[in-house]
């Protein structure tokens, strides 16, 4: 089972039929000892940093999502969820995030208009070619997917860096480390190329 955490995030009951339209098996769930115990877990996000992240951690949920990560099941964050994944935000200074990604979130360059939405085209680096969850996301190599976002990650490893997409200059919009994936754009939003990634997620075994 594939629990998507429930944090107040408005884009929960999108996440979660875009799993069930691949015969995934998920629930929601706010419940921290469902998320402990889940096989793979899917944080998903709409909103601000510091909110969410005292929501997480109120909740016991913060917590909940560290030890599945850190016990090796799957753990995918979407959009704001990929964010908190990360260590820091500018949005937030001094709220830390779950730390399970190294690197911060930074806001778009002020010359930008943001927020940054709309379809951008997503290529993997070569460690993210070599990723089994992305596979059947990329059968031809580069893919789109739709973004909504005026924050993106930002001095993450360059190992953990697994595809960029561009606005203004590239930026790391797949990020990942062994079992921990996170996704700046919302594949629950981006058709057949995001329903492929989450059946990847869905099948995942890092």
């Amino acid at each position: 089972m594939i629990a998507v955490v429930d944090y107040g995030a408005s884009n929960v009951p999108s996440v979660l039929r875009g799993l069930r339209a691949v015969q995934a098996d998920a629930a929601v769930t706010a419940d921290p000892e469902t998320v402990r115990r889940a096989p793979r877990v899917v944080v998903p996000g709409v909103g601000n940093f510091a909110p969410a992240m005292r929501r997480l951690v109120a909740a016991g949920l913060a917590d909940a999502v560290r030890e599945v990560a850190r016990s090796g099941r799957p753990v995918l964050g979407i959009c704001l969820g990929l964010q908190l994944l990360l260590e820091s935000s500018d949005e937030a200074p001094g709220v830390p995030g779950l730390g399970l990604l190294a690197g911060r979130v930074r806001r778009f360059a002020t010359d930008l208009p943001v927020p940054h939405v709309g379809w951008a085209k997503v290529t993997l680096t070569e460690r993210g070619r070599a990723h089994a969850a992305l596979r059947r996301a990329f059968p031809g190599g580069d893919a789109f997917f739709y973004h909504v976002h005026s924050y993106r990650p930002d001095g993450v490893e360059p190992a953990a860096d697994l595809a960029d997409a561009e606005y203004g200059a590239p930026f790391a919009t797949i990020v990942g480390r062994d079992a921990v994936l996170g996704v700046q754009f919302h594949p629950e939003k981006s058709q057949a190329a995001g329903l492929a990634l989450l059946e990847g997620f869905a099948g995942w075994a890092p």
